[in-house]
């Protein structure tokens, strides 16, 4: 039985940006399949490739056996895709919406207004459907676009950053909603950089790093696979770098600290792995407060995605995002000194 979908060597340029270098994965059908990283990695161009929204450079692409770059108009009938940024017509009520998307995909006109009524149902959408999309929250907006991308039931629904700007009941319902679909048989892709999101939702996850996977399989399995619990502390709110690094000198010392970082982008706080004991947390306070270096804040836990991340490309999610952000910016102030 072919996998539901199946990416192997996928590489796509714009210009002289690699914006994916080499990702290969697969997907398995009715399981939900989180691909991880910060923005700019590769997510949304790795998405709009199986889409057929890009046409990649090199590369495998197939949805349900199906070629994506051979036969991208059979793929389309396959998928439902749902982008990061909503785009609805504003003048339109949600009915009219899904009838409209029911007529793109030529479906049957007795058999498109049931399932109009039955996806705007599915999404709680039924006091909403005959409202203008204008006055819809985001959390609905959000909502009606998931019910677009279903409406010609997809073998596979893919989600670009789904619950990017919604609030936290938004984002449960979403999430409850795509636990319904994997549980009914429908395969879900999901890109996001929220780890919470990934870990609650996705059976497997792929995290992107600069256009290549740097680690795949099921979250439990990659957060074993680092080992050890994880420290996080600071000596102060904001840390002079240079207490952060004589912390981090004093801790290396103590037999059970298997390593420490500094994680500047948030306040020079301290990062350490331990293995894992009840005194850890006792014995580095004492530790640090012998060396006159008292701790403002501590915390422990079992390691996470972020930790899986930060093994993998020695920083964290949120040092890799700010590292992003400020090439981004770069670039935006030499085009306008240009202009």
């Amino acid at each position: 039985m072919s996998a539901a979908v199946l990416i192997e060597n996928l590489k796509k340029c714009y210009g002289d940006v690699e914006a994916v270098k080499d990702i290969s994965f697969q997907v398995e059908s009715g399981e939900i399949f989180g691909l991880l990283g910060p923005n700019g990695a590769g997510k949304t161009t790795t998405i709009r490739c199986l889409c057929t929204l890009s046409k990649p450079d090199a590369g495998k692409i197939e949805v349900s056996g199906i070629s994506a770059i051979d036969k991208p108009r059979a793929v389309r009938q396959r998928l439902g895709y749902v982008a990061q940024e909503v785009a609805l017509d504003k003048m339109l009520t949600g009915r009219e919406l899904l009838q409209l998307q029911a007529a793109l995909y030529h479906l049957p006109s007795a058999f498109a207004k049931e399932r109009v009524s039955t996806i705007l149902a599915m999404l709680g959408l039924q006091e909403y459907a005959d409202k203008k999309t204008g006055t819809y929250s985001g959390g609905l907006r959000k909502r009606l676009d998931l019910a677009a991308g279903l409406l010609h039931q997809p073998d596979v629904l893919v989600l670009d950053e789904p619950t990017v700007g919604l609030d936290i009941e938004s984002r449960v319902v979403v999430w409850d909603f795509l636990r319904q679909l994997r549980a009914a048989g429908t395969t879900v892709v999901i890109t996001s950089h929220y780890l919470e999101e990934i870990d609650a939702l996705a059976d497997r996850v792929a995290i992107i790093d600069k256009g290549v996977v740097i680690a795949e399989g099921k979250p439990s399995q990659l957060k074993d696979r680092v080992g050890g619990d994880r420290i996080t502390l600071r000596i102060r709110e904001f840390s002079p770098l240079e207490e952060a690094k004589q912390a981090k000198e004093l801790l290396q010392t103590l037999p059970f600290v298997q390593e420490v970082i500094i994680n500047s982008a948030q306040g020079n706080s301290l990062n350490l792995v331990v293995q894992p004991q009840s005194e850890a947390l006792i014995s580095v306070q004492q530790c640090l407060q012998t060396a006159g270096l008292p701790t403002f804040g501590i915390a422990q836990a079992r390691p996470s995605l972020d930790d899986v991340y930060l093994a993998a490309t020695g920083k964290t999610l949120m040092d890799a995002e700010l590292a992003a952000s400020g090439t981004r910016d770069l670039k935006a102030e030499k085009k306008q000194s240009m202009r």
